[in-house]
């Protein structure tokens, strides 16, 4: 729609639709005396009319009431029919009251006497600045709608409910807007929820709802956003998990409002309860495959220690019996049995040692911390490892299946120490920190970096991890002071019920 044209000061552009020059020129006269630079084109048909409003850059429009073949009221709907907003005077010598108060109607902003021109110049300037507010209220009018029209086309493109919610200081809710994303998501119309706020919050399961209250209490007290998952019924009776996010407005007068969304998490909860689930029978699964492994452990050990340990032992002795009959001196036959004697020690100490890892009885009957000073022994003898057990505390009894756990991830620490740290001396301590127990292995080696931890084939430390957590403990390295590795296992503490040998009460 054609607005009015901005000019600069004291000048107007002003179409006069008249058949009198004269007429037109005394008119033309009024704003000159005002102190106005009057721009202007006199017209006088209909088709003059016309390309006249479709060609120029007019302030205003003066049409006289009757012309041959043409008058005001023609020329008044000829300009609306161009949808232009124009002020539109008309100035006449004879027009009728009745005919004055039709063309008002019909949209006319003024009507004046021909030998009453002093009002033309005030009427103009009014109407001018009429039109510019109309204009000003209209592109303000079109940016809203505009506005709107992107805002609602944005929405329209987000997946769940986006909402308006307010709520008064006596703690009553309403919302004031609600998108179509209610529909699918709810089973409930925008309309439905904007009548009735109850429909939402009554859907929520009632173990759920003191948690979204808590959530939009606190969001209103604190002015900070609103985040609460839980689950709600829709209109069909189907049980959805959603999420709730909104920021908060404080009113002056007290009252709360939240702009936010309502997503639909069910997947992402089914998943997440799905892995859950996955997790726990994976749990179940390691600890029952760890059981096995044990038993097999215990089984190999017995038939080392009663089978082979028995056969080396009555060689041995056999040996002995024979070196004892041999007759005179044979010097080279004695050495030879004696280092026949030596190996036969050897593979006695060996598979003792070996039955020992297998199954460490020390550990049933003396408890965890014997058992792991009598493995940082045997390691010691073995790798030249140099071990500090004082920080090690006997009065910590766990039960067994923590105690097991324990020692086979202490064993497999010291084999990656030995492996992997080139160190050269090894601190040991073991403690209570409340209700949990912590086992620490420091190391005096090259330490260990983030890219070490997060290799993809780092599967001793996973192992560690995944037994920790088996035990509802955790896993964590720290480098250790002034380098070297820090391990700390953390178990919750269940003290055993058997009296172990030599066990403090």
């Amino acid at each position: 729609m054609a607005q009015a044209q901005p000019n600069t000061k004291n000048q107007l552009n002003v179409l006069v639709i008249e058949d009198s020059e004269d007429d037109a020129l005394l008119l033309v006269g009024c704003f000159k005396r005002a102190g106005y630079t009057l721009d202007f084109r006199r017209v006088e048909n209909a088709a003059a009319t016309r390309d006249a409003l479709l060609n120029g850059r007019w302030d205003a429009v003066l049409s006289d009431h009757s012309m041959p073949g043409f008058n005001a009221l023609a020329a008044l709907e000829l300009m609306q029919g161009l949808q232009l907003d124009l002020p539109f005077i008309i100035v006449s010598g004879v027009i009728d009251e009745e005919t004055a108060i039709a063309a008002m109607r019909a949209g006319a902003h003024d009507y004046l006497s021909k030998d009453r021109l002093d009002r033309l110049v005030p009427a103009v300037e009014r109407e001018i600045r009429e039109a510019r507010h109309r204009a000003e209220r209209r592109a303000a009018l079109d940016s809203v709608q505009e506005n709107e029209a992107r805002f609602r086309a944005l929405v329209s493109n987000i997946p769940g409910m986006v909402f308006q919610l307010q709520r008064s200081a006596q703690g009553d809710s309403r919302f004031l807007y609600v998108n179509e994303g209610s529909s699918p998501l709810l089973g409930r119309s925008p309309d439905s929820l904007l009548a009735d706020a109850r429909l939402f919050f009554e859907g929520v399961l009632a173990e759920d709802r003191a948690a979204l209250d808590d959530a939009l209490a606190d969001s209103a007290a604190n002015l900070v956003q609103a985040n609460w998952d839980g689950r709600i019924l829709d209109a069909s009776g189907e049980l959805k998990w959603i999420n709730l996010r909104a920021a908060p407005r404080r009113a002056a007068n007290g009252e709360v409002s939240w702009e936010g969304i309502v997503s639909n998490i069910t997947q992402s909860k089914q998943a997440e309860n799905e892995l859950r689930e996955s997790r726990a029978q994976l749990a179940e699964l390691s600890s029952h495959l760890e059981a096995a492994k044990e038993e097999e452990r215990e089984r190999i050990a017995r038939d080392i220690h009663d089978e082979l340990g028995g056969t080396l032992v009555a060689i041995k002795i056999e040996t002995s019996l024979l070196a004892s009959k041999l007759p005179g001196d044979p010097l080279q036959l004695r050495k030879r049995v004696r280092a026949i004697e030596g190996l036969i020690d050897e593979a006695i100490s060996t598979a003792g040692r070996v039955a020992r890892e297998l199954r460490p009885g020390i550990l049933k009957d003396f408890g965890l911390a014997a058992a792991i000073e009598c493995q940082a022994d045997d390691f010691s003898q073995r790798v030249g490892l140099g071990f500090d057990t004082t920080g090690i505390k006997h009065d910590i009894d766990p039960d067994e299946k923590t105690s097991l756990a324990l020692f086979r991830i202490f064993q497999e620490a010291l084999t990656n120490v030995a492996k992997h740290a080139h160190a050269t001396s090894v601190r040991i301590r073991m403690y209570m920190d409340g209700d949990d127990l912590l086992l620490e292995i420091a190391d005096n080696g090259r330490g260990i970096s983030a890219q070490d931890i997060n290799k993809p084939k780092s599967f001793g430390l996973r192992n560690i991890r995944e037994r920790m957590l088996g035990l509802g403990g955790s896993l964590e390295l720290a480098t250790s002071s002034p380098q070297g590795t820090r391990v700390i296992l953390r178990a919750p503490f269940r003290r055993g019920t058997a009296v172990r040998a030599g066990a403090t009460e």
